[in-house]
């Protein structure tokens, strides 16, 4: 793949997630705002590592940068878990896991808005990246704390990173404690 498909259908939902309607990726991401679903999935090690994808520099939002492991669009007529499923399994291979949800809610940018579902999963395995993305690995807490705010990580990824440390109170920062 070498670029986003403009033509894609979402659902267009409103704050609840109720489908209102559809639209193309390109009228999504363009500037229309119209908000659509995503699903996020943190995957962490056994020991509170935090595996994050790189994303390709064909992407039309954010591309080059560090982001959260899972992430990806609902297509329309598609449920959640579904979505999840299916882009847990394209993007890092993952087939057996265990998704645990944390927190809805809904992110604004210039170009976009999304209903964002987030899950998180311990994961024992190696993610085996796609060509959807540019690599991944896990990333320790403390490499994470240090390289907020320098334009290493999308937007999204800081701002949600800072809403799950809280929500699911995790060890950061803490090597001696496990995850």
């Amino acid at each position: 793949m070498t670029q986003d498909n403009s033509e894609e259908i979402f659902p267009v939902v409103d704050e609840s997630g109720n489908t209102i309607g559809k639209a193309t990726r390109g009228e999504c991401h363009g500037g229309a705002r119209l908000l659509h679903p995503v699903v996020h999935l943190h995957v962490f090690d056994k020991d509170g590592n935090l595996y994050l994808q790189k994303r390709p520099a064909w992407k039309d939002i954010q591309p080059g940068k560090w982001d959260t492991a899972v992430g990806g669009h609902v297509d329309f007529g598609e449920d959640t878990l579904s979505a999840l499923a299916r882009e847990a399994r394209e993007e890092l291979g993952l087939l057996d896991y265990k998704a645990m949800h944390i927190v809805n809610y809904v992110f604004e940018s210039d170009r976009e808005r999304e209903l964002v579902h987030v899950f998180r999963t311990v994961y024992e395995g190696t993610p085996c990246p796609s060509s959807e993305l540019d690599g991944g690995r896990f990333w320790s807490p403390d490499e994470i704390e240090a390289s907020i705010g320098k334009g290493i990580f999308t937007p999204n990824f800081e701002q949600e990173y800072c809403r799950i440390k809280q929500l699911i109170k995790l060890p950061w920062g803490l090597k001696s404690q496990k995850f």
